[in-house]
């Protein structure tokens, strides 16, 4: 006796599947429960020395700090190349 093996899914147990959807899902999961831990193991109380004051604070506002620092630096400076090149057109 041989048994048929469906080589395909057919069209209404894909949308019933979504192999997509599910791989995306556990992607988050993933990203999320990282960033949890993250944070959990970031928590620690550091003194940090500006300029003109100093505070405490834990680090992982430091690193959001910088983060922020960072991403605005640089936008500023890609509008100013931006700025620069349509002023040499």
């Amino acid at each position: 006796m041989r048994f048929l093996r469906r080589t395909e899914l057919d069209a209404e147990a894909r949308e019933a599947f979504q192999p997509r959807l599910w791989a995306l899902v556990l992607g988050l999961a993933l990203i999320v429960g990282y960033i949890v831990a993250f944070v959990a193991e970031n928590n620690k109380h550091v003194t940090v020395h500006f300029v003109l004051f100093t505070t405490h604070t834990s680090v992982i506002w430091l690193i959001l700090l910088s983060l922020a620092i960072g991403l605005a630096g640089g936008l500023l400076l890609s509008q100013l190349e931006r700025h620069r090149r349509k002023k040499r057109s």
